[in-house]
């Protein structure tokens, strides 16, 4: 058994600074900047209803299908869900690990910059608690957020729901051996303990139990995110594959 003191959320999230990259989260509480242009809410990008003329969802893979220069756009629709689900499960494992608790990140708190570059610009509008243990988190990033964007991809770009669950698969195990990595490279035993624990236990989960096989901080998918077929790209450290295949 895990133990773990639980610390009040503060209002920016500033633990979350210490792991960067992927796990920051950026708030807007009390005088914190708010985001520098108008940004639609999560919720609007997975239901195409965002306030502005153009649509978040389809322009974030247009902006990664010409950065990559991906053949098909369903290649870099795959690259944009794995990008944003790694973001989901970092912010909220590493709440669970450092501070025992997770923000709410209801889809409609949540605003994206999906002009922004990787990691994708996430911006909290509200801090609200919840605990940190793994159905909360399976609430807050599965159903909250990786069903009804997976529900969107797949009916724009006809994307395989294996193929879908296996990147969100990959997330987690990404965001949970980092933060492993820091932690036991700062002397944070009880955190990287926490994070494994939990990381292992999201595994269970039906939605993600046969996307792969998590052993310890690795993982190896049962899928492929389509990666290879980028131009210059090659397989991922997770994937199915050992070699690109060919055609």
């Amino acid at each position: 058994m895990v133990l773990l003191l639980l610390v009040d959320l503060d209002p920016d999230l500033g633990a979350l600074r210490l792991l960067g990259g992927f796990f920051v989260l950026r708030t807007v509480v009390g005088t914190a900047p708010a985001p520098a242009k108008p940004l639609p809410t999560l919720a609007q990008a997975y239901e195409g209803t965002a306030e502005d003329d153009g649509d978040p969802m389809t322009f974030r893979v247009q902006k990664v299908a010409t950065a990559l220069q991906a053949p098909e756009v369903r290649i870099a629709a795959s690259v944009a869900h794995l990008g944003l689900a790694a973001r989901l499960w970092s912010a909220t494992l590493g709440c669970a690990a450092l501070y025992g608790r997770t923000p709410d990140l209801d889809p409609r708190l949540v605003r994206w910059d999906a002009d922004g570059r990787a990691p994708d610009d996430l911006w909290l509008m509200e801090v609200r608690p919840l605990p940190g243990d793994a159905a909360t988190l399976v609430d807050v990033v599965l159903h909250g957020h990786l069903e009804p964007l997976a529900a969107t991809l797949r009916a724009r770009y006809r994307l395989a729901e294996g193929l879908l669950w296996g990147n969100a698969g990959s997330a987690l195990a990404g965001a949970g051996r980092e933060l492993d990595r820091w932690a036991r490279a700062n002397g944070r035993t009880d955190t990287a303990d926490r994070a494994c624990a939990l990381t292992a236990e999201l595994f269970t989960h039906p939605l993600l139990r046969e996307t792969g096989t998590l052993t310890g901080t690795s993982f190896r998918r049962r899928s492929c995110c389509l990666y290879y077929r980028v131009p210059g790209g090659g397989v991922c450290g997770d994937c199915c594959f050992t070699r690109p295949p060919t055609a």
